[in-house]
């Protein structure tokens, strides 16, 4: 019998570009932001070496390096908290001044915002609590307060990451009622309780202060549930659906693909990418090799967009 050589198709690098499967761009990409108060503030993240803290003066600056990079996503870190999280609706907040802020100068920039309480509640759960338990319907009248205001700064998505059953629903009615119909929603549909989140909790000092989120967040071994929690925030409204994290949940991403008709996000998050970080070492091309093998798995998998914190570098590899 003769042999087949599928080699013919890998032994050079333009044909193997040429026959290549999936396909990555920056324009896939969702590149987060860590904004804060003041001035001329760029802070590195101990956990995430090449991530900031950034005031929204260098998050113009930054921006201006972010090749084909189409969306970001705003995460606001609060000086001041308290046991509701009145922070995160304040009309003059970090988020909704960052917003207005970008949309002047980068008009044609998709602007989502992440919509939950940990990052602004003095307890770090991403709702309100009564009596150390998360109180679920009374956080998604605070969530669609966020959402509103953030809508009326100009926003062109909001994401909702708390996690609350109905909050999808909650949030586009609210928005429509305030004459938003036009501001989509991306929903943390499938957001796991990993244990990849520990960079990102330090970055927004978020970590809880009692317990953990495990009552809120998804069991790590299921798969079934992941596609029931997905269903329900597509009927109640939701334009994209995400899962999180990425990397360890590639069966989730590849059944939500096959199952709806609906643009799939998935989120790299901290810990996949300070994992990638301490694997390349500082060697600046096996990072590249690294960071465009992950995501690629991830877009493979069946992910249209991408959350990653290598989004500016992206640019650069890819184009």
């Amino acid at each position: 019998m003769q042999t087949v050589r599928l080699r013919r198709l890998r032994e050079k690098e333009f044909i193997r570009e040429w026959v290549s499967e999936t396909a990555l761009y920056p324009k896939h990409i969702i590149l987060p932001y860590f904004v804060v108060e003041g001035r001329n503030v760029k802070k590195e993240i101990r956990s995430m070496p090449g991530v900031y803290h950034l005031s929204i003066d260098n998050v113009l600056k930054d921006l201006k390096d972010a090749y084909g990079i189409k969306a970001i996503l705003l995460f606001g870190v609060a000086k001041t908290k308290d046991a509701i999280g009145s922070e995160s609706y304040k009309k003059n907040g970090v988020v909704q001044e960052a917003i207005k802020s970008i949309k002047k100068k980068y008009n044609d920039l998709i602007i989502m915002t992440d919509v939950c309480l940990c990052g602004y509640t003095s307890h770090g759960h991403c709702g309100i609590v009564r009596n150390k338990r998360i109180d679920n319907d009374e956080t998604l009248e605070v969530l669609a307060k966020i959402a509103v205001s953030h809508a009326n700064a100009g926003a062109d998505f909001v994401a909702p990451s708390a996690m609350m059953d109905g909050q999808v629903k909650a949030i586009r009615q609210a928005l429509d009622k305030k004459g938003y119909q036009d501001v989509g929603i991306l929903a943390y549909s499938a957001k796991y309780a990993s244990n990849f989140y520990g960079p990102f909790r330090e970055a927004l000092d978020s970590a809880p202060q009692f317990g953990d989120r495990k009552s809120y967040q998804m069991d790590y071994r299921n798969s079934d549930e992941a596609l029931r929690e997905i269903k329900q925030d597509i009927d109640e409204g939701a334009d994209i659906v995400m899962v999180k994290p990425a990397l360890a949940y590639l069966d989730i991403i590849y059944r939500a693909k096959q199952k709806f008709n609906i643009p799939i996000a998935a989120y790299n998050v901290s810990g996949e990418y300070s994992a990638i970080k301490k694997l390349s070492e500082g060697d600046k091309m096996k990072e590249e090799e690294l960071a465009l093998e992950v995501l690629t798995s991830i877009k493979r998998a069946g992910a249209d967009l991408i959350i990653s914190y290598f989004g500016k570098k992206i640019g650069k590899w890819l184009c």
